[in-house]
């Protein structure tokens, strides 16, 4: 019997480990995980190299889910909430004219939603070049490209793999909602996607009201995302 998907992506770091630690907990084969950079810059790239190992070559129609964690674009969902996307837009769609919004694949999406149920929402997910700390500029986002929530891969993932015939599924969990500011971490990405511990704690100090809740939202997060992991695959 097939399994759900062949793959699941999800980015480096605590997010990786969440999943991977709610897989571990079953006593059943589950589908092989891969970290993936931080960020859409560095994505596309990443994804074509990773295909060229032939992590998908055995797969005559492969499926992927991406996981991860997410913010709120709506005061309407709040931390902890669970979204199966059935849509993605980028804030740079303007400029890509025939790229406005690109669909999840539609079987995939049913699938995990029947699997998860009450545990999840079905929304849109609006892509960032840039990490959206200031609750206001949430809601202006949300109501501009009639979006959810917001990550920062979502949209280039499903660019590159559903051009290449990829079915491609994502869920993600909210870690920081739309009621709230969050610290400006912009400084602590580096190029490559990943965070500089350096200017991340500076980032951390200077704002302690505001890093305690996204830390506590994100520990709140990583505990959904691992128990929605072990409960799809179990």
């Amino acid at each position: 019997m097939r399994m759900l998907v062949d793959a699941i992506l999800v980015v480096t770091g605590s997010e990786y480990k969440a999943v991977c630690k709610g897989l571990n907990r079953l006593a059943v084969a589950t589908p092989p995980v891969f970290p993936i950079p931080m960020g859409s810059s560095v994505l596309t790239k990443h994804l074509e190299q990773w295909l060229e190992a032939g992590h998908l070559s055995h797969h005559p129609q492969p499926r992927v889910l991406l996981m991860g964690l997410c913010g709120s674009l709506s005061t309407k969902y709040s931390v902890g909430k669970a979204v199966v996307y059935r849509s993605c837009v980028s804030t740079g769609a303007e400029e890509k004219k025939n790229a406005a919004e690109l669909l999840c694949d539609r079987e995939l999406t049913q699938i995990v939603q029947n699997k998860l149920q009450d545990r999840v929402f079905t929304g849109v997910g609006l892509t960032s070049d840039r990490l959206i700390h200031s609750a206001s500029e949430k809601l202006q986002l949300g109501q501009t490209y009639h979006a959810d929530v917001v990550d920062m891969e979502g949209f280039a993932a499903l660019e590159f793999l559903s051009g290449l015939g990829v079915a491609v599924g994502m869920l993600r969990v909210i870690s920081d909602d739309a009621h709230h500011n969050i610290p400006n971490l912009t400084n602590a990405f580096h190029s490559d996607g990943s965070l500089q511990a350096f200017p991340l704690a500076m980032g951390l100090i200077k704002q302690p009201i505001a890093a305690t809740r996204l830390v506590s939202g994100s520990l709140r997060g990583l505990r959904i995302l691992e128990d929605l992991a072990s409960f799809l695959f179990k």
